[in-house]
């Protein structure tokens, strides 16, 4: 009987050298390649460190700085503040007397916290105060809501926005002989400014005769708003 015969046993090769890092070095060359590249990390992360420690630095000394500056802006926004409250009780001042003819004073009560500003109104006759939105039937509320509106127009960037101001009823409270000397701030203030005003009322139109540039007297009608041509001949144009 043959005997069976035995297959000759497969012999695997040695593998290549490995750069695993969790497998055993092959030879000190991987050994000093591996060095080389952790090394270099080193380096750069020791460079990180500082560029981040200087950061830092200049950081702390820029916010250590900010108690003193948010202090600085708010003295000096509070003195221009005050300057722009003066602005306003002395030109509409002079427009109260102006327009009514009597001896009131404009009182701006200023108050500056946190960064917002704040004003209130009044006005002294005779060393008395009294609310602009009561005194005079609301005559003085009409004239400080003129001069405001300006005001707050001048503060505007001219590139944006276009020095034009309508007036709906500004002098609604205003006595018929009183109005023409509103008109006349209003015309006054919008040459000087270079502001185009456009004034709704429903005063006789002769309340503004003298001072207004061009005067349109719109009638309801049947047919629907008549518009006519009212100003004087001798302020059109040649």
């Amino acid at each position: 009987m043959p005997f069976p015969r035995l297959a000759r046993p497969t012999v695997t090769p040695p593998s290549a050298p490995s750069d695993d890092p969790l497998g055993p070095p092959a030879s000190p060359q991987i050994l000093r390649r591996r060095y080389h590249n952790l090394d270099g990390q080193r380096i750069s992360k020791r460079n990180q460190q500082q560029n981040l420690t200087r950061q830092l630095g200049h950081l702390a000394n820029y916010l250590a700085l900010a108690p003193e500056v948010e202090a600085a802006l708010e003295t000096l926004s509070q003195e221009l503040f005050g300057k722009l409250a003066n602005v306003i009780e002395r030109h509409l001042t002079l427009a109260l007397q102006e327009v009514l003819q009597q001896a009131i004073t404009l009182k701006v009560e200023r108050d500056f916290k946190r960064g917002a500003a704040t004003m209130r109104f009044h006005i002294l006759r005779d060393g008395q105060e009294e609310d602009i939105m009561r005194g005079q039937g609301g005559s003085v509320a009409n004239i400080l809501s003129v001069g405001l509106r300006i005001f707050a127009l001048t503060q505007l960037d001219t590139r944006i926005h276009r020095r034009l101001l309508v007036l709906d009823e500004q002098d609604c409270w205003l006595a018929p002989d009183l109005v023409p000397r509103l008109v006349k701030i209003i015309h006054e203030a919008a040459k000087a400014l270079g502001f185009q005003v456009i004034l709704i009322s429903h005063h006789h139109t002769a309340c503004f005769t003298p001072y207004a540039d061009k005067i349109l007297r719109l009638t309801p009608t049947v047919q629907g708003i008549q518009v006519e041509d009212a100003t004087p001949r001798a302020h059109h144009p040649d």
